[in-house]
């Protein structure tokens, strides 16, 4: 097949076009830079620089099967901040691509969503049935784009697949040897930021609260390797069915607090990172924590890398990069 991959210079899009690549699909990548890297594109993916808005139906018209979309703004800060720049990226920009596509003829869209959608959730492990109740801009944008996807299936027969990402780390080193992992600016990850303070040598690191209820105060989240993620849209591309909308969350269905993230980064490394506990960052939930049941019955996807093996990947792209 021959895909277009929205986003494709970003990290998670990135790894997704490596892995369609290596499947032995055509490849075409379309970001506008904005945070993507040129970097980031596997070989072997036609690139073209350019907005969704404003490029896509070009892309689209030299013939593409199906399409993966990354292309959003994405920080949950910003996006309090800047309200209206998000809704106009991440609405508007999808909303556009989807008229793009109904004209072209393509039918077949993975969307790319978040756990963000749910807020701080009644119970965990949190179920594709729980309510949509997002604590922020970018959060709601992504619930609204969702709401798009079932009328354009409804309305225009679309085949449409969304994944609601947990938290997504590590790194994935693709067939020829290229490491790709997140070059995000402002990084705002634990992972990359804990690797980045033993990298350095100084510190300390923030952590943010110590007196949530949890077993060390410290906030739980679900953590899931950008290579498993990436497959399970290479799955998903497959259980697209016309008319239908279908969600998927994706993440372990294991939690780590902050201080065992922290622990896990320093046994991989070998070094002792420092840590400083700061007061609670507004609207972060205590827990966090996936049920990836539905997309296991249904496309029999589930993760295969564990903590430690996230953060080796992280730290072994962490000091590729340093080398670059």
């Amino acid at each position: 097949m021959r895909l277009l991959v929205t986003g494709g210079a970003g990290y998670i899009g990135s790894v997704v076009a490596a892995q369609l690549l290596g499947a032995g699909h055509e490849v075409v990548v379309l970001d506008d830079l904005s945070t993507g890297h040129r970097a980031g594109v596997p070989e072997g993916a036609e690139f073209t620089v350019g907005d969704i808005r404003k490029d896509a139906a070009k892309v689209l018209a030299d013939g593409v099967d199906a399409v993966l979309h990354f292309a959003a703004r994405s920080l949950v800060g910003e996006s309090v901040a800047y309200p209206d720049q998000y809704w106009s990226a991440n609405l508007g920009g999808s909303v556009a691509l989807l008229e793009a596509m109904r004209e072209a003829g393509v039918r077949r869209i993975v969307f790319s969503s978040t756990a963000a959608v749910y807020g701080d959730p009644a119970s965990v492990p949190i179920r594709e049935t729980a309510p949509t109740l997002p604590a922020n801009p970018y959060g709601a944008t992504k619930v609204a784009v969702d709401t798009v996807l079932t009328e354009y299936a409804r309305m225009h027969g679309m085949a449409a697949v969304s994944l609601r990402y947990f938290n997504v780390a590590g790194a994935y080193r693709d067939p020829g040897g290229q490491w790709l992992g997140e070059r995000h600016s402002p990084e705002t990850h634990l992972i990359p930021n804990v690797l980045a303070v033993a990298q350095r040598g100084d510190g300390p690191l923030r952590i943010f609260g110590d007196d949530y209820p949890t077993p060390d105060g410290t906030c739980v989240r679900d953590y899931i390797h950008v290579a498993d993620l990436a497959q399970a849209h290479l799955l998903a591309l497959e259980a697209c069915a016309p008319g239908e909308h279908k969600i998927y969350n994706l993440g372990s269905g294991t939690g780590f607090s902050n201080r065992e993230i922290l622990a896990a980064c320093q046994d991989v490394t070998g070094l002792d990172i420092p840590a400083q506990i700061a007061g609670r960052r507004p609207g972060d939930p205590a827990i966090l924590v996936a049920s990836s049941d539905r997309i296991r019955a249904d496309l029999g996807w589930q993760p295969a890398r564990d903590l430690h093996t996230i953060v080796a990947d992280a730290w072994a792209f962490a000091q590729a990069a340093h080398q670059d």
